[in-house]
Order: structure tokens, then sequence, then C-alpha cells
């Protein structure tokens, strides 16, 4: 199998090139081109993440955009978080969330928890 490791752009430029193909003729499943695929994708992803790594959301741009994802409002997160006030601080900037507070959103809403955690990091 030919492969190698992502070391450069070249080397990125490269692995863009050897995948493109199987864009156009896609591999058999269980084929050794498919398991080439898979290798070529795992090292774009790899060499993705180390040269561009992407910081997660805000911890407030996350909860609007999982309300907003789907379709929830102040009031959903009033319940989640026990009160209208709560909620409406939260959402203003003026509460920080507690530890229960992020888990009850990651749990129940899918906020990602790297999200949630960058209020620890600020404080």
């Amino acid at each position: 199998m030919d492969v190698r490791a992502l070391r450069s752009e070249a080397d990125y430029d490269w692995a863009l090139g050897e995948i493109a193909g199987y864009f156009v003729d896609l591999p058999a499943m269980g084929s050794e081109a498919a398991a080439r695929f898979d290798v070529l994708a795992d090292l774009i992803e790899a060499y993705e993440r180390r040269a561009w790594p992407i910081a997660p959301a805000e911890p407030l741009d996350a909860i609007r955009y999982a309300m907003e994802l789907k379709g929830l409002t102040q009031t959903d997160l009033a319940s989640l978080l026990g009160s209208r006030s709560r909620a409406s601080e939260v959402l203003n900037g003026r509460r920080g969330l507690t530890p229960s507070m992020m888990a009850k959103l990651h749990r129940h809403w899918g906020v990602p928890a790297e999200s949630l955690l960058r209020t620890l990091d600020a404080a």
C-alpha cells in the first residue's frame, strides 16, 4: 500500500491528489483500494488537525447554536436550568455556568463539553 506520513504541505498536497481519484471512481468495500482510501483519509484528517486546529466555540455561542439547531427557546433553557431568571442571566452573560449546568447542557442538549469547559479556563 503506497502511503506515507504527512509532515509537510507537500506531503499533504500529495495525499489530497491521491485521494481525489477515489471520489471519481469509488473503491469496492473491503478492497485494497478501500483500505488505502481509509488510511489516506485518516492521515489527511490528522494532518489538518495538527496544522489548522479549530478552537471549541465559546460557551454561550455553543448554547445558542444548540438552541437554534434543536428549535429550543429560552423557556426550554429555563426548564433545564431550573428558572427563567437563571436562563436569562446565563444567556445575557451575567451568570457563569456551574458544573451542574454544564453537565445538563451536555447530557440533555448535546452541547460539546469542550465548549462548556472554556468557562472554567477563563476563571
